[in-house]
Parts: structure tokens; C-alpha cells; sequence
């Protein structure tokens, strides 16, 4: 269980960087640029878009990593890169494998409460 969060928590991050690069450049641009804000709308929250732009894809990548050494903090990792993905973007088709794949990773890294290594978590 924790080779698939190791591997799911990687994808989603890796997904989730070219999200969060989209996110983080629109909010840019939109508070830049006045006209590109009339035609295309403003956020609602930029500053959120932005933290959550650096730091979901950073949680799951990190989280992903730390899923065979120390299970229980990386599949908190993986969780809260799910809910800052969720709560930036909502559920859409651009952040539906990053969501989807960091919750996985997350509960599968908790769940392996009997690890393969002498060292539990619980």
C-alpha cells in the first residue's frame, strides 16, 4: 500500500504542478492586466489561488515521497493536497486526477497501519 501511495501521491503532484501553474498565471494575470480581468472574470480569491497553486502539488509530491518512511504524515500530506486542490478549484475535469489520486494515495499511506518495514506508525 505504500509503494501505490508513493506512486499515486507523484502523479497527482506531477498533475497537479501544471494545474497550479494555470492557476497561479491566471490569477497573475488577471490582477495585472484590467482588460483581460473584463473579458475573462476576476477571482474571487487570488491570494488563495496562489498558495494553493504552490503548495497542493508540493504536498502531494512531498506527501507521495514520505509514503514509505513515515506513512501517517505523508498520507496527511496527500489529504490536505486533495482538500487545498478542492478548495482552490473545485471538482472539474482539470483537477479530477489530482484530487482523485492524492485522496487514494493519502488513505492508502494511513491505512497501512502493518507496514512492510519493522516500523508502524500506529
Amino acid at each position: 500500500m505504500r509503494n501505490a501511495a508513493l506512486v499515486l501521491g507523484l502523479i497527482a503532484g506531477l498533475i497537479g504542478i501544471v494545474v497550479g501553474m494555470i492557476g497561479y498565471g491566471y490569477a497573475e494575470v488577471t490582477a495585472r492586466s484590467a482588460e483581460f480581468a473584463e473579458v475573462f472574470g476576476l477571482l474571487d480569491r487570488p491570494d488563495f489561488i496562489r498558495f494553493a497553486s504552490f503548495f497542493a502539488p508540493l504536498f502531494a509530491i512531498a506527501g507521495g515521497a514520505m509514503a514509505k518512511a513515515r506513512a501517517l504524515w505523508g498520507g496527511v500530506l496527500l489529504i490536505a493536497s486533495a482538500a487545498l486542490f478542492y478548495g482552490a478549484f473545485g471538482f472539474n475535469v482539470g483537477t479530477m486526477f489530482p484530487i482523485g489520486f492524492a485522496a487514494l494515495a493519502g488513505l492508502l499511506a494511513i491505512a497501512a497501519g502493518k507496514p512492510d518495514e519493522p516500523k508502524a506508525h500506529f
